[in-house]
């Protein structure tokens, strides 16, 4: 059995070409960073690598984390600028006794000794709205309400799994900070005997339930990753909201070690990727939470093609 799940419609063309590597027998390893650094790459996702929006100092500061789920060795960067793959960083962190998450110009100085791609990440379209956001903004710019993050789950042929995820955060966000996107236990974990899970959403809240690894623990008392994942984010929504009155978006996807698969959020239409050995055309479907649960149906092909006009449109 194979599969792989990611956070977000944007993972759809990614998650083709590990759909066709999985089936031909590729490691989870290489197949996740492969999929999450074609998502780093292409410029008209605004959360992610390559076209992420800046912090409030018009600054793309990239995090990233990857989790190789038979050995738990983590690696991750946060705070990172002017490297391409920031994914890439992670996973070469990752095979190292000690040192495995390093920050700023610590990960840059790593980065580069390691001969690790430099590019400008910040594109003209970036820039636009960035301006845009000054101007329509009195006073003091605020953080967006959207959350892109790329998370991915993946089981490869030989029951290894893996996860990875890649983030900029979010826009005009303070310089330096950090949300659970390259933090193990909240942004992504993974245990190859049991399965992983990965977050997306307010990271100064997911943080708070330690997300993925509640999905884990949970699914290690014999729940499927769907149960876990609606068990857990509804729980942590309540607490906040009892405690606060108020909660962050909270989204998660799970995969297990059987690749069964799960997903669960407190937002509307949030979408995900699936694909498996059982049906290998990757599928986006949409999460939509109801009563302590999470409705979960394909996406259509009139929200699919709205979804990406929006993120390609051109700005003037």
């Amino acid at each position: 059995m194979w599969g792989i799940i990611a956070t977000w419609s944007m993972s759809l063309e990614s998650l083709k070409n590990a759909s066709q590597s999985l089936e031909a027998s590729d490691s989870a390893a290489k197949t996740v960073v492969t999929a999450v650094q074609k998502v780093e790459d292409y410029p008209f996702y605004k959360s992610v690598g390559y076209g992420g929006l800046p912090n409030e100092n018009q600054e793309v500061e990239l995090d990233a984390a990857y989790m190789d789920g038979d050995s738990l060795a983590i690696g991750a960067v946060a705070g990172i600028k002017d490297f391409a793959n920031p994914v890439a960083i992670a996973q070469s962190l990752s095979q190292s006794k000690v040192n495995n998450f390093l920050v700023g110009s610590g990960a840059e100085k790593y980065a580069s000794q390691q001969g690790f791609k430099r590019k400008n990440m910040l594109t003209e379209r970036a820039k636009k709205f960035y301006q845009r956001r000054l101007q329509t903004t009195s006073q003091t710019a605020k953080p967006y309400a959207g959350h892109d993050t790329v998370g991915m789950i993946c089981l490869d042929q030989q029951a290894t799994m893996t996860c990875a995820t890649s983030t900029s955060g979010l826009f005009m966000k303070k310089a330096g900070r950090v949300g659970d996107s390259p933090l193990s236990g909240s942004g992504f974990y993974v245990d190859s005997q049991i399965g992983g899970a990965s977050a997306t959403g307010l990271g100064e809240d997911i943080m708070k339930g330690c997300l993925s690894y509640e999905i884990v623990r949970l699914m290690t008392e014999g729940k499927t990753p769907q149960a876990a994942c609606d068990q857990a984010v509804f729980k942590l929504d309540h607490q906040l909201r009892q405690r606060r009155g108020t909660a962050g978006d909270l989204s998660v996807v799970a995969l297990n070690s059987t690749g069964q698969w799960g997903c669960a959020t407190n937002i509307a239409d949030f979408s995900f990727v699936v694909a498996t050995q059982i049906a290998p055309e990757p599928v986006v479907y949409l999460a939509n939470p109801s009563n302590q649960q999470t409705i979960i149906k394909p996406a259509s092909a009139k929200w699919l093609e709205k979804y990406f006009a929006e993120r390609s449109s051109k700005l003037t």
